[in-house]
């Protein structure tokens, strides 16, 4: 991966942060010359990261937040703010696969309203103070997490289904009404990639990762760095009439 230093002077933002997907998205933002803000719940693999960038000689800073949680959204960005000034670059990754190998028949109101808090909810939450921030500024970047499960179903994860279909949702209407103002809104839709989140479904679906091995064309599973160098694209100027898309990281899969 070359050090293209294209993000130099930029801030931007990582939530969930701590592992997977969002570590490997933070680390590429460093290498390519942004300062970081990490956010996650998880303190001590933030920690970690944490230190893994400062020795890179990166500039970063972890804060502590729950993405489901007003006061911890505001919170963070007006440390952001407060820290470095601005916003340039956000990164909503955050989210939780909520119960697999559950009919929806079965699911209780709690973990229903669980991975919804979290998945989307959170989201929202996150891009209210970000956009409200940009609209300041006159610019910005955001990018969403969804899913190849935002595209199809999927049996036994019927609210994290639903939850990714509206991350899709509510990026399309956020880009519509933030792009005559600066803001360019977009997501990614991963497929199976290899990181703590899918443990769950190994555990609930017998041949899991066979399964999905042999349903993405390519022949195996994504790696959270192919996720994050997309996430990275989409946040600088080469993608800059790249507006509210989804854009699958999936090795093929929603091509079938």
């Amino acid at each position: 991966m070359q050090n293209t230093l294209d993000l130099a002077g930029k801030v931007a933002l990582v939530t969930g942060a701590s592992t997977g997907i969002g570590r490997a998205t933070a680390k590429a933002f460093a290498r390519d010359g942004a300062t970081v803000v990490l956010a996650d719940i998880n303190e001590k693999d933030a920690g970690d990261l944490l230190q893994e960038l400062d020795k890179s000689g990166a500039t970063a800073c972890f804060i502590k937040t729950d993405v489901a949680s007003p006061s911890d959204v505001e919170a963070l960005t007006a440390e952001i703010i407060n820290r470095y000034g601005k916003l340039d670059c956000a990164f909503n990754n955050a989210g939780i696969a909520g119960p697999m190998g559950q009919m929806l028949d079965g699911y209780t109101l709690e973990d229903w309203d669980r991975v919804f808090s979290i998945n989307i909810r959170g989201v929202m939450l996150c891009m209210q103070q970000q956009i409200r921030q940009m609209l300041k500024q006159g610019s910005g970047t955001i990018v969403n997490t969804a899913s190849i499960w935002g595209f199809v179903g999927a049996m036994g994860c019927s609210a994290y289904v639903a939850s990714k279909h509206a991350v899709v949702g509510l990026t399309k209407a956020t880009a519509i009404e933030y792009a005559p103002k600066g803001i360019r809104v977009n997501c990614v839709s991963p497929g199976t990639i290899r990181t703590p989140i899918i443990k769950p479904a190994i555990d609930a679906f017998d041949n899991f990762e066979e399964n999905m091995i042999a349903a993405h064309p390519i022949g195996r599973l994504g790696e959270p760095i192919e996720v994050g160098e997309a996430v990275v694209w989409l946040s600088k100027p080469a993608s800059s009439f790249v507006v509210g898309q989804n854009l699958p990281v999936d090795g093929g899969f929603t091509l079938q």
